[in-house]
């Protein structure tokens, strides 16, 4: 039974094939149900997301599957094979089960260390087993993926440090107020960028957000979605008053935001703190104002620069996280082969415990005159050469650096020996 995974994702495809490969999530249950019904597969789970579309597929016949889950897809999205083959990656047996380790750890993401795809994950894995298109093999494989996410994010610091823009800005307001808690924003703009550090503030706890525009209809629409207050573009000085960090994110082609009018400002704060965060290009703060006492100020390069600092920490991180992978791949795998390593050892040995005791019957038979105490003998001894005969060859099964051949020998015992195929139960009673 082998596990493949066959997908695309942000580094082999580009958005015009994800959008078309994608699953709505509505129609997740009638795609499950299309890939359970091709012959070859066994279990299966499908992963949408923006940034990647992956099949987990369980199967004895893994060349086979993997044609009748490309014509799939292909079927599916009514998308002709030829334009995306090339975006396909194909894992089989431990590589697919390192990559599913990657991708529930953030190892794999856009963004390293990003939280979402865990749930993704989690919500994918709950719709196969709603849909029962899983099965053992997926049962096991996603809980250990889970396990193993859990295991990078408390032995490493992977997803400590900001690595956006918007999350960098949070992250160093709290490293000058301490706390967001009672604090108060002003968004000078209404665009995308003030918007996204508006709600990255809000999510840190601030207590109110101003919101000021050129167009004040915009000003309102923003400040009503993110529970705030609009405040007309010419009383911007009310605000600078009133904020604690603002936010400029504008198109204006000069400075809004001046030396000696912040000067003034200062002053009627009676020298209270205030941090400008300027992400604007070109800048809408003038730089002198950060030489102003008690003014913080910070570019879209300081962000930057913050941003890829911790980056380069994440990415540390991530080869600690690579090594926790690693040791739950090995876990896994071993897992996986004792599904058949097992109960292929009952099987071989309740086979030839009953061919010993048809023949030992047999020679029993034609010699009635044999004592009690004989036949024990005789059944002892037929016992031990039994035994003695299977000792090399199931101890050689069972050695874990033998690993790439044990489904070599699998094979040759099942069909030298003429073993019956394995029942799910008796998967199941191994698990």
């Amino acid at each position: 039974m082998q596990l493949i995974i066959l997908g695309l994702n942000h580094k082999t495809a580009p958005i015009e094939i994800r959008e078309r490969l994608a699953f709505q999530e509505s129609e997740m249950e009638k795609a499950l149900s299309q890939v359970r019904s091709l012959p070859s597969l066994k279990e299966n789970m499908i992963l949408s997301t923006c940034n990647r579309v992956e099949i987990y597929a369980i199967s004895r016949e893994p060349e086979k599957a993997i044609r009748e889950l490309q014509n799939f897809l292909s079927r599916y999205h009514e998308l002709p094979l030829k334009e995306f083959e090339k975006s396909l990656y194909l894992l089989i047996g431990e590589e697919a089960v390192r990559h599913i380790f990657q991708v529930a750890s953030s190892l794999d993401s856009m963004v390293v260390g990003e939280p979402q795809i865990l749930g993704q994950i989690k919500s994918a894995y709950s719709m196969a087993t709603e849909s029962r298109t899983s099965g053992i093999i997926l049962h096991r494989l996603l809980h250990r993926a889970f396990h193993v996410a859990k295991r990078v994010r408390t032995e490493t610091r992977i997803g400590d440090s900001a690595v956006s823009v918007s999350s960098v800005s949070v992250e160093l307001a709290e490293r000058i107020f301490g706390s967001l808690e009672q604090r108060v924003v002003l968004l000078i703009g209404a665009g995308e960028m003030c918007e996204l550090a508006a709600r990255h503030l809000v999510a840190g706890g601030v207590e109110k957000i101003l919101v000021t525009n050129r167009t004040y209809d915009r000003a309102v629409t923003l400040a009503q979605e993110i529970k705030g207050e609009p405040i007309r573009f010419e009383e911007m000085a009310l605000g600078l008053k009133r904020a604690d960090i603002v936010i400029s994110a504008t198109d204006s082609s000069q400075h809004l935001i001046r030396h000696d009018p912040i000067v003034k400002v200062m002053k009627e704060r009676k020298q209270k703190p205030i941090f400008f965060i300027d992400i604007a290009d070109p800048r809408d703060v003038e730089p002198g104002v950060g030489d102003i006492e008690n003014v913080y100020l910070y570019n879209i390069d300081d962000l930057q620069k913050v941003a890829n600092e911790n980056m380069k920490d994440r990415e540390k991180e991530a080869r600690k996280a690579e090594a926790i992978v690693q040791e739950e791949v090995t876990k896994f795998v071993h897992w996986h082969q004792s599904l058949e390593i097992t109960p292929t050892i009952i099987a071989l040995k309740k086979k030839f415990e009953e061919i010993r005791k048809r023949e030992f019957e047999k020679m029993i038979s034609f010699h009635p005159h044999l004592s009690e105490k004989e036949r024990q003998s005789l059944e002892a001894l037929t016992s031990a050469i039994v035994n003695k005969i299977l000792h090399d060859p199931l101890t050689r099964l069972k050695q874990k650096d033998e690993e790439a051949m044990s489904d070599v020998y699998l094979d040759a015992l099942r069909t030298l020996f003429q073993l019956p195929d394995l029942t799910a139960e008796e998967r199941m009673k191994e698990d």
